[in-house]
């Protein structure tokens, strides 16, 4: 199974310079690190492409503009 840390999504986000809206990210992630992916941060792991955008919007680390949302390098913690 391909691990990937959550940071990596939002590096994916802030690369395309896309506004996403939810179906829209999950179809990226999935394009992007395959439909069997599942994606871990610090605090927990095995996470569906679905359970890490819940995941990160819960955390904060999306912008919401008037087209969707984003993320910035500023959100993405450096641990």
């Amino acid at each position: 199974m391909n691990q990937i840390h959550g940071h990596e999504v939002m590096k994916m986000m802030i690369k395309s310079g896309k506004s996403y809206s939810g179906e829209t990210l999950r179809n990226e992630i999935i394009q992007q690190f395959g439909e069997d992916a599942r994606f871990y941060t610090c605090s927990t792991e095995n996470m569906t492409a679905d359970e890490i955008i819940h995941f990160l919007s819960g955390k904060g680390k999306f912008i919401l503009s008037d087209d969707g949302f984003n993320t910035d390098p500023s959100k993405i913690c450096d641990h």
